[in-house]
């Protein structure tokens, strides 16, 4: 398989991510229209079937920008004739070539996700805090993975619609 078809197959995969984590966004939107779920005490009498679906979205959204860093961004530059090979060489271009806005918004989403994923911090209301600002940075998550495919289709004839 050559360059183009892995990430003609990597975008399959990508929008498969990018669609669940769309459904998870209208159910959590759907919460907050009755709650503000980002209160603790309303988040603490939560159905676990409800935080199932506030975890589901850190999940997909963790696998969108670790799955754009790691199988997306440097195969996307090399096909685009930039070649590069450290990660921070990678987003400088992905960011000069206006996939990403910007390496410290880039770097803030993937910080605040870790403190979610790994650092659990003791402080509910913090918690809820970095949850709000994941659920808020969709439509930026959503503008790197259509800037992704646009700059693809520059360099890709039929990538994926």
């Amino acid at each position: 398989m050559n360059k183009k078809e892995i990430i003609k197959k990597r975008f399959e995969k990508l929008e498969k991510h990018y669609i669940a984590l769309k459904e998870y966004k209208i159910l959590i939107d759907a919460l907050l229209q009755d709650d503000n779920i980002y209160e603790p005490f309303i988040f603490n009498t939560l159905k676990s079937e409800k935080k199932a679906i506030l975890d589901a979205y850190l999940k997909r959204f963790s696998s969108i920008q670790d799955f754009m860093e790691a199988k997306i961004f440097a195969l996307l530059l090399e096909v685009a004739g930039i070649n590069s090979h450290k990660m921070s060489e990678i987003l400088y271009y992905i960011e000069k070539e206006q996939i990403i806005d910007s390496l410290e918004n880039w770097i803030e989403l993937r910080e605040v996700r870790n403190d979610l994923e790994h650092d659990y911090p003791e402080d509910l209301q913090e918690a809820l805090n970095n949850l709000k600002f994941c659920v808020d940075s969709f439509y930026k998550i959503e503008g790197y993975y259509f800037n992704a495919l646009n700059f693809s289709k520059s360099y890709i004839d039929e990538i994926v619609k």
